[in-house]
């Protein structure tokens, strides 16, 4: 059976949701905002933000709403938002998982 499209988000695209759940923006400034939420523990090379944005794009959970010249800014759309908010839910329910204490 094939598997559902971004059924989990990798670490580094729940971040790059994250930031595009705080304001709109383009990819570098996602980038940046990662760099520093994460305190640099995880950066985002060109390669992986631009493939990231694109399937965000394709699977409409960003869209552009802006462009002047190269740069291009997107807002994150509903369906963005909710699945930002399960993934949230997700790792949340995994932390106390493993916090429960049991074996």
């Amino acid at each position: 059976m094939a598997k559902k499209t971004l059924e989990l988000l990798t670490e580094t695209m729940f971040y790059v949701l994250m930031a595009f759940n705080k304001r709109d923006m383009c990819g570098t400034d996602a980038a940046e905002y990662i760099a520093q939420k994460t305190k640099g523990r995880l950066t985002l090379g060109p390669g992986t933000l631009y493939t990231i944005l694109a399937k965000f794009e394709e699977e409409k959970l960003i869209a552009e709403v802006h462009v002047s010249g190269r740069k291009r800014i997107y807002t994150i759309t509903e369906k963005g938002k909710a699945a930002y908010r399960e993934e949230l839910a997700r790792l949340r329910a995994c932390i106390a998982d493993a916090e429960s204490g049991d074996a």
